[in-house]
């Protein structure tokens, strides 16, 4: 990648100076599954994210995303979340892949679906 577009595209990666932020600043918390490591200022005024690919925010796990959001004092790798039996795995956000979910009269699977009784029928002066 360029030193341009490492100063100015922020969509692919951590930019420079954030990168230049980090090191300087940044003290490391923790690491998840998918790669990102998360950081807060020695101060603990400011928490953030550093993704291996591209910048994706769905790619945040829920844990740590209480803890990005200050909705939690510890991060995840001090005090894990408990987890309760009704709860599934998470996964990243679909939407996009060929993962993402089609219900029956989605346009991706043939877009027919059955008739319901709510179905809407248009007005008519004979009725």
């Amino acid at each position: 990648m360029s030193l341009l577009s490492k100063l100015f595209t922020w969509w692919r990666g951590p930019t420079l100076a954030t990168a230049m932020f980090t090191r300087g600043h940044g003290r490391e918390v923790g690491r998840d599954s998918l790669g990102n490591v998360y950081f807060e200022t020695a101060d603990g005024s400011r928490r953030w994210v550093i993704y291996p690919d591209e910048n994706d925010s769905s790619r945040v796990p829920p844990e740590w995303h209480l803890w990005l959001h200050r909705t939690r004092r510890e991060p995840p790798t001090s005090a894990p979340l408990p987890v309760r039996p009704w709860e599934q795995p998470w996964r990243p956000n679909p939407t996009g892949t060929e993962l993402a979910e089609r219900p029956s009269g989605a346009l991706e699977a043939g877009g027919q679906r059955a008739r319901t009784t709510a179905d809407y029928r248009a007005w008519t002066p004979e009725s």
